[in-house]
């Protein structure tokens, strides 16, 4: 069925919405950012998942693409991006051997390395083969997930890089995603300052044991900006400000008004003036309510335009909503719903149907939905 000049009140639900426009204006003010700093942008596409986008990314000036997954990576490849960084440890055997397709397939391949073991076992693998794997230190920065600690933990694991016989040091990168905990704006500031200083400063004390660090990158959406304009960064990796969801209106990183990406959902059930039930459950709009101990949102979503509703709990199909005062909303109505979580939502859908104010002008695919390996 050809949806192309439909209203995208005409479409059924659920359905995954992208308005054009605002991707388009989130993709340039990222690259913008990037120009004035004078430094690069490589977007992480585990938000978008799609081609499309990437490519849309890669027009705006980005110099290559951020994934999470080899699986991801994959994707990216098969639709012609040729510049690309996996910001996840790798040691299985078996997943190195889709390192060296990607490789073959001419990808400038860059993977992260937080573990000595970790770079023998990459070092023994690539020395039986032609290729030179390139990798950056991942650095903690305070999500104490994954990444050695700045400073003399970098400067050793540098070390064993520049030693090995086959991989090469391209740089060192974070991911200040404990900004999602934040509880204002002046800490999410902090925590963005902090990201930079211990990237740029574990970079100078490599650079003083004579071990040179090209690149110096950070992420996280919601300090790009500020970790961005750090003397020494020269990348940021921003993936959800391709979106943004009610989670970054929360932590008060952007507006309701720049959200991308939405939910078209139905009213299928009103119950006695109190409660209204939409189509979207837990398999559409996620359980997301904050990430790293903060409930930056109410509810599992931001209904547009009806600030009496409140969705409170969620089933798999269900998403039910109790109303603050009255509603205007009965049966059929159809709704706009904002996620808490983009990234999460995206991964749940098939395609996108792209509208421009509210007209259907293109479909475009979710290449990587599901590619977790």
């Amino acid at each position: 069925m050809d949806r192309k000049g439909k209203s995208i009140y005409h479409l059924d639900t659920p359905t995954l919405l992208l308005d054009i426009d605002k991707l388009k204006e989130n993709i340039n003010e990222m690259a913008a950012f990037a120009k004035m700093q004078g430094i690069s942008l490589r977007p992480h596409i585990k938000t978008h998942k799609s081609i499309e986008i990437a490519k849309l990314q890669l027009e705006a000036g980005a110099v290559g693409v951020t994934t999470a997954k080899i699986g991801e990576a994959e994707v990216m490849a098969a639709g012609g991006m040729k510049d690309i960084l996996i910001a996840y440890p790798i040691s299985s055997e078996m997943k190195m051997k889709r390192l060296i397709g990607l490789m073959e397939d001419g990808v400038d391949l860059k993977i992260s390395v937080d573990h000595v073991q970790q770079v023998e076992w990459l070092d023994a693998f690539f020395e039986q083969t032609s290729y030179t794997l390139q990798v950056w230190i991942k650095v903690n920065s305070g999500l104490n997930r994954c990444g050695v600690e700045p400073g003399d933990e970098v400067v050793q694991l540098a070390r064993k890089v520049v030693n090995s016989a086959s991989l090469k040091l391209g740089g060192i990168f974070t991911h200040a995603g404990h900004s999602y905990g934040a509880k204002s704006i002046e800490e999410i500031e902090q925590i963005g300052l902090q990201e930079a200083r211990m990237v740029v400063e574990s970079a100078e004390a490599c650079e003083k044991e004579g071990i040179p660090i090209p690149v110096r990158s950070v992420g996280s959406t919601p300090t790009y900006k500020i970790a961005g304009q750090v003397k020494g960064i020269t990348e940021v990796r921003p993936g959800n400000a391709a979106f943004f969801d009610a989670i970054q209106v929360g932590l008060g990183v952007t507006s309701f008004d720049k959200c991308a990406l939405t939910l078209l959902a139905s009213v299928v059930g009103v119950y006695q003036g109190s409660r209204v039930v939409l189509d979207t459950g837990s398999k559409s709009l996620c359980l997301d309510k904050g990430a790293h101990g903060n409930q930056s949102v109410s509810g599992f979503g931001h209904v547009v335009g009806h600030p009496e509703l409140t969705i409170e709990r969620l089933s798999e199909e269900h998403g039910v909503a109790i109303v603050n005062g009255e509603t205007s909303l009965s049966l059929n109505d159809k709704v706009l719903v904002i996620p808490n979580h983009a990234c999460t939502v995206a991964n749940q859908f098939e395609e996108y149907v792209v509208h421009q104010n509210g007209v259907v002008v293109d479909v475009w695919k979710v290449d990587a939905r599901g590619k977790v390996q």
